[in-house]
């Protein structure tokens, strides 16, 4: 009895196809021709309408909460600053608050704390490229002493990037139709389509130290020249 029951599960786990197997077979298509696979890009330019920065203050002082105060009175300087410059709150996000001893070291000496640095920094976004310059300048004259950036990006890149793969799958259908006709073929179906990449905004620029004083000998100036948004598809199809 025991070996008819082992035998009538063996035969019911055998019928049964796995997961795997019948995922597989959903994917998988048979091609009767001749398979030809493709990858292509698709590039479109766009000027940048984004402008990210980081600016910040460094204030020093003999005692800790000295540092601290002095760092929060002149970021709210420079916030006021932006604000006046028509930059929402939503476009203003505090991304770093440090404080830190400094040491003094002499020779055959423990070192013992000489002072406080304080660093408040926020992140800003300016949509108003044409005006990024001034407001940087603005920014240095109210207190900033620590920008980075600007990291130019583009706000809202979808429509670029439709554009960009209507562009790459042309070529790859260009290619295709090419590759059929010197094989004396045609292209009968696409079989399968992936993509891969994208557009990805480029890495912040490194933070630079701003002088206290703001220069009278010219403003500051941006360029947001051009950015490349790219999108590749690879694309399987069957000639005939």
């Amino acid at each position: 009895m025991k070996n008819v029951l082992a035998a009538a599960l063996l035969l019911g786990a055998a019928a049964m196809p796995t997961a795997a197997t019948a995922q597989q077979s959903t994917i998988n298509q048979t091609i009767t021709g001749t398979r030809l696979d493709i990858t292509a890009t698709g590039e479109v330019s766009r000027v940048p309408d984004l402008a990210i920065i980081s600016a910040g203050v460094v204030t020093r002082s003999a005692n800790a909460s000295g540092a601290m105060q002095q760092a929060a009175a002149r970021m709210a300087r420079v916030r006021s600053a932006l604000r006046e410059a028509g930059i929402a709150d939503r476009d203003i996000q505090t991304s770093n608050i440090s404080l830190s001893p400094n040491y003094l070291y002499v020779k055959d000496q423990p070192p013992r704390i000489s002072g406080y640095t304080a660093s408040n920094q926020v992140n800003v976004r300016f949509r108003d490229l044409a005006s990024t310059g001034k407001i940087l300048d603005a920014l240095v004259a109210e207190g900033a002493n620590q920008i980075s950036g600007p990291n130019l990006t583009i706000d809202k890149p979808e429509a670029a990037l439709d554009e960009a793969r209507a562009k790459a799958v042309a070529t790859a259908r260009a290619r295709a139709e090419l590759y059929a006709r010197s094989l004396g073929m045609r292209v009968v179906r696409v079989v399968s389509v992936s993509e891969s990449g994208g557009y990805a905004p480029p890495p912040p620029m490194p933070p630079m130290v701003m002088m206290a004083e703001r220069s009278q000998a010219a403003d500051t100036r941006i360029d947001p020249g051009e950015q490349k948004v790219q999108v590749s598809v690879s694309m399987t199809f069957e000639l005939q």
